[in-house]
């Protein structure tokens, strides 16, 4: 996660027009505004004052939703920006609901923990694109979500050794099982949390049987809750609720 000064530099004297974003959280601010924290392709995670977006006539508050690909222009020489104008980029033929609708503000959450402000990373824009036309289908929500997990780490600089067991100097075996390092990667063990078979499928990015995708989330939550130290994410609280009652 580098730091983002140039990007700082660039915001805090012009004027960003039409750039593409989507909302990640948002909040009521006095009377009538928003704040909404967006990503965006060139920028990273910026924050925008929407002023009175919350007024019965404001005809940008019906487009100010979260998941919808939206363009927005902003300005402002302070870290909060604000908002000029927002258009829609395309028609959303299809919304995330139920389970995948909460499993979007988790992948929301995950992003606004793990980059910076005014860091850019377009590739993770692209790839948070995809992970929401992959929440579309209900069957694949786990897979959608591990996928994105790991491309984030990737992004960031905490990718994940999958495929080698450095101590013990060998290629990782599907049949075999291993316990798993977060600095050296898998190491074998007979008692070992991991089938070979998971930590090869989480490589190729290939999640499809249960025994693959529940070990799949074993370490990956072992893994996100070492880089946020323990903090607890809120979202994956409600959707642990959520599917108790599924």
């Amino acid at each position: 996660m580098s730091a983002p000064c140039k990007v700082w530099d660039l915001m805090t004297d012009t004027v960003v027009y039409l750039q593409p974003a989507f909302i990640l959280q948002q909040r009521k601010f006095r009377e009538t505004s928003l704040i909404i924290d967006v990503l965006t392709r060139d920028f990273g995670r910026v924050s925008i004052l929407a002023k009175g977006v919350r007024k019965a006539k404001s005809k940008s508050a019906g487009l100010l939703q979260p998941f919808t690909p939206l363009s927005l222009s902003f300005f402002g020489k302070t870290e909060l920006k604000t908002l000029s104008n927002v258009e829609r980029e395309q028609p959303v033929d299809h919304q995330l609901q139920g389970l995948a609708l909460y499993c979007g503000f988790y992948v929301n959450e995950l992003i606004e923990h793990f980059l910076h402000k005014y860091d850019p990373h377009p590739e993770v824009f692209e790839l948070y694109k995809k992970c929401l036309e992959r929440l579309l289908d209900s069957s694949k929500i786990e897979a959608a979500l591990r996928i994105f997990e790991l491309d984030l780490m990737d992004a960031v600089g905490y990718g994940l050794q999958l495929e080698y067991d450095c101590q013990n100097n060998k290629a990782v075996q599907a049949l075999k099982h291993y316990h798993y390092n977060t600095e050296e990667g898998p190491i074998e063990a007979v008692n070992g949390s991991y089938s070979g078979k998971t930590l090869l499928a989480l490589k190729s990015r290939q999640l499809s049987d249960a025994e693959t995708l529940h070990e799949a989330k074993t370490l990956m939550r072992s893994v996100i809750a070492l880089y946020l130290h323990g903090k607890p994410l809120k979202s994956r609280a409600v959707i642990n609720q959520i599917i108790q009652y599924l």
